[in-house]
């Protein structure tokens, strides 16, 4: 259902705006946007922190080096974009659970939700890795 307050971003303009990033993206820079390597990247710069001799013999991270790059960039961007993007349109707002979720599950699932968030998130994680990206 659609809230008749919700000044958010018109769903075709930002998709528009998504793909122009991304021809833009692989025309000038020669990359196609992506975020999984960034994650994988992410958990190798924090275990540098505390056993950079394991990651320095892990055959991935011999590979593709946890460093910060574009991509991670890219990420952090994505977040910083989604917040303004939501601040200038008055969209934004701390919620822990979608009404959507509170009508189906009922109000008092934080845990469920938790559960399903995790599972999924991994399973997409897994998937885009498994595709190398």
């Amino acid at each position: 259902m659609l809230n008749q307050e919700d000044k958010g971003w018109n769903p075709y303009l930002a998709g528009a705006l998504s793909g122009l990033v991304s021809v833009l993206s692989v025309w000038i820079a020669g990359q196609f946007l992506g975020a999984s390597t960034t994650f994988v990247r992410s958990v190798g710069l924090l275990e540098q922190l505390i056993s950079p001799e394991r990651v320095a013999q892990m055959e991935y991270f011999i590979k593709t080096t946890p460093k910060i790059d574009w991509q991670w960039m890219f990420v952090v961007g994505i977040f910083i974009g989604a917040f303004i993007a939501a601040k200038t349109s008055k969209s934004f707002r701390w919620q822990g659970l979608p009404d959507l979720w509170q009508q189906r599950f009922g109000p008092e699932s934080n845990v469920k939700r938790a559960v399903f968030a995790f599972s999924g998130g991994t399973i997409a994680m897994y998937g885009a890795r498994l595709a190398d990206g």
